[in-house]
């Protein structure tokens, strides 16, 4: 039986909670088995669980504590998923602080989320994905 569009949303916003509050545990748990990351413009995916992990471990340990500011502009819902655009200044290392957009999409799964999709800056993906980066596969049309 598949779960209703309601509790899809409760999981999208427990994902995002769990990723703001550094929570690997919660954030992975809102992912099913095999989850798909498509990055834009770039065109590239990253799927499994195993690479799910280590960009985590990456994000959580490299990027998200050198996140300046973050603002989330909106959210939408549509039968995909819950679209979510956030404001963020990042501060590389060896580099000025530099503000992006990002589009997230947490899509929808049968019980949890099957991954996002990620609309930002090359540059900031680059960041983001580093760990994974050469494993990233061409995504479909």
């Amino acid at each position: 039986m598949e779960t209703a569009q309601s509790e899809l949303v409760e999981v999208a916003l427990r994902h995002s909670t769990a990723e703001a509050n550094f929570d690997m545990a919660g954030t992975l748990g809102t992912l099913e088995g095999e989850p798909v990351y498509e990055l834009f413009p770039v065109a590239l995916k990253m799927v499994g669980m195993d690479r799910a992990r280590r960009y985590y471990e990456h994000y959580f340990a490299e990027v998200a504590p050198r996140i300046v500011s973050f603002r989330l502009i909106g959210r939408w819902l549509n039968e995909q998923g819950l679209n979510e655009e956030y404001s963020v200044v990042h501060k590389a290392d060896g580099e000025e602080p530099r503000a992006y957009r990002i589009l997230g999409i947490l899509t929808f799964g049968e019980h949890l989320l099957s991954g996002e999709r990620i609309y930002a800056d090359e540059h900031l993906l680059r960041i983001m994905f580093a760990p994974v980066w050469d494993e990233l596969e061409p995504t479909a049309p």
